[in-house]
């Protein structure tokens, strides 16, 4: 009789142990769960940290001669007639700035890698050039359309040295680039080597032009990833112009 008194403790204390060790762990898991920040306070801690870590002084907005200059519809450049000292051949009679120029070649063979032909179509154009581009459009559309497809004389990408108009898949600098498999895998790609589609249609109340997916802009791996990494998609929002 006591052997069996003393195998029915036995069991009941270990029954308290396990059930005391359940509750414990239970409550643990509850506390952990409480005061764990939700997925959405996380990713935007992170975004945060991220955007602390990066130092968008780096480099000017603008100096004409940075790669991170912006140049925009209320921006011009300083000077107005500014013209960059390191042009070279970028295909087709067009210049680019010597950085630009190499990371465009890269890029263009990245997409002959994946069977795509992008072409150089409209490079750096001078001052003098812009006044001739603009005031044709002004007299062929009218003040209102001109100005939301040509930047005036001083305020045009084009001018840096930066930027550049391609083509390919059958399509030039038309809205049918878009369309085009060349198009396509510029709008996904172009960070990877250092440029952005400057002008798209979701961002034009802020560019302040039409969607062009032709027209890319170079400022460099460093800005580009960055840009792609926060899903920000224009310079004005992304320095807070």
């Amino acid at each position: 009789m006591k052997k069996l008194l003393s195998i029915f403790g036995i069991l009941l204390l270990l029954g308290a142990v396990i059930l005391g060790t359940h509750t414990f762990v239970q409550r643990k898991k509850n506390h952990e769960i409480a005061v764990k920040p939700s997925d959405a306070v996380t990713n935007s801690q992170n975004t945060e940290q991220q955007q602390a870590k990066f130092n968008k002084t780096k480099y000017s907005i603008d100096d004409p001669s940075s790669i991170w200059v912006i140049a925009n519809k209320n921006r011009p450049l300083n000077p107005l007639t500014y013209s960059p000292s390191d042009l070279v051949e970028v295909g087709n009679n067009q210049q680019m700035r010597t950085e630009a120029a190499t990371a465009l070649t890269t890029l263009i063979a990245g997409a002959k890698a994946e069977g795509l032909t992008i072409q150089a179509l409209s490079g750096y154009r001078s001052y003098s050039k812009q006044v001739t581009v603009y005031n044709n459009e002004v007299s062929k559309y009218g003040q209102a359309v001109a100005d939301s497809e040509s930047a005036k004389p001083g305020y045009s990408e084009h001018q840096t040295g930066l930027a550049v108009d391609v083509g390919g898949g059958g399509c030039g600098i038309e809205d049918c680039f878009g369309e085009t498999a060349e198009g396509k895998w510029l709008a996904l790609n172009a960070y990877r080597y250092g440029f952005i589609v400057r002008y798209t249609a979701e961002k034009q109340s802020i560019t302040g032009y039409r969607a062009e997916p032709w027209h890319i802009r170079y400022i460099g791996t460093e800005l580009s990833n960055e840009m792609h990494e926060q899903n920000v998609t224009t310079l004005e929002e992304f320095f807070g112009l």
